[in-house]
């Protein structure tokens, strides 16, 4: 399929997937709406094939890259679920690393996700991608079952999960004991609430357009913060000013980036939301600010 850029789409179109993705639309209902855009090359069928990911175009980094291990691993997690398993990835040379926690979108861990992963490997950190779909049988391999499932599982245990995740991922024999958090999305969201429940635990954490943590638990973040934002997003970027005021007003060391008239879901490069330009800078970005607060 061709790769389609958000500006092939109407904002409308744009803003109604978005409600569809975090699923305040149902399938039938967001299907209706694309009627409305259907044309007579374009059936509401085909535009909606053309919003869903492509996950073919996720992979920068191959699961065989000879710079990196990978393998699928399993960790306890008596306060959440059980267990979570998730894709793990570190460099081929044997050694002490940095590690970093990856939380996926609410779709569970998707092709997108573990080349992310892989991607900080190759910059030689340790990394490792849980799956918050684990306790309902793992991400299903499409987006709208990923979806449904996402919506069954118990928000905090999954919570709990991603904090055992974390801690088992900090206390690795080959991680040199500096931890960072880098999520997308509700992984976004999920940063910055593990750094009010890891307090010193993080030492840095980089939130892709992510709910903000609530202004009453700043006092208990530790970690610096790196907040990326897409420009039009209205519901995420309207908790930014009070989240920046009590971050201030707490001394909390932290950095915001707004990627103007961009997409939320902006780092994505499965979907017409990515934009390459925006997403090699804040992929930048994010390893700066990890090479300077991890090493």
């Amino acid at each position: 399929m061709e790769r389609k850029q958000a500006s092939d789409y109407p904002q409308e179109l744009l803003d109604l997937f978005h409600e569809w993705q975090h699923g305040d639309m149902d399938r039938r209902t967001f299907m209706d709406h694309l009627g409305r855009f259907a044309t007579a090359g374009l059936t509401a069928a085909a535009l909606f094939e053309s919003l869903t990911p492509n996950y073919a175009w996720a992979q920068q980094v191959a699961l065989d890259d000879k710079r990196i291990k990978v393998s699928t691993e399993t960790v306890p997690s008596p306060n959440g679920n059980g267990s979570i398993k998730g894709h793990f990835a570190r460099p081929a040379k044997n050694g002490k690393y940095p590690v970093v926690l990856v939380i996926h979108e609410n779709r569970g861990l998707n092709p997108y996700i573990e080349d992310v992963a892989r991607r900080l490997a190759t910059a030689n950190f340790i990394a490792f991608a849980p799956d918050g779909l684990t306790s309902v049988g793992g991400y299903p391999g499409n987006e709208q079952d990923a979806a449904a499932k996402f919506r069954t599982v118990d928000g905090t245990k999954m919570t709990e999960d991603f904090v055992a995740a974390a801690k088992w991922l900090k206390a690795r024999p080959d991680s040199t004991g500096k931890l960072g958090a880098v999520g997308f999305c509700f992984g976004g969201g999920m940063v910055n609430q593990l750094a009010v429940l890891l307090g010193k635990d993080l030492n840095a954490g980089v939130a892709f357009y992510g709910r903000q943590a609530g202004v009453a638990d700043v006092p208990k973040i530790s970690a610096p913060l790196l907040l990326q934002y897409a420009g039009n997003d209205e519901r995420i970027n309207a908790n930014i000013p009070a989240y920046e005021e009590a971050l201030k007003a707490n001394k909390k060391v932290y950095a915001v980036h707004m990627y103007d008239g961009k997409q939320h879901g902006f780092h994505n490069d499965t979907t017409p939301r990515y934009d390459e330009a925006s997403a090699k800078l804040s992929w930048t970005r994010t390893l700066e600010f990890f090479d300077k607060h991890l090493r």
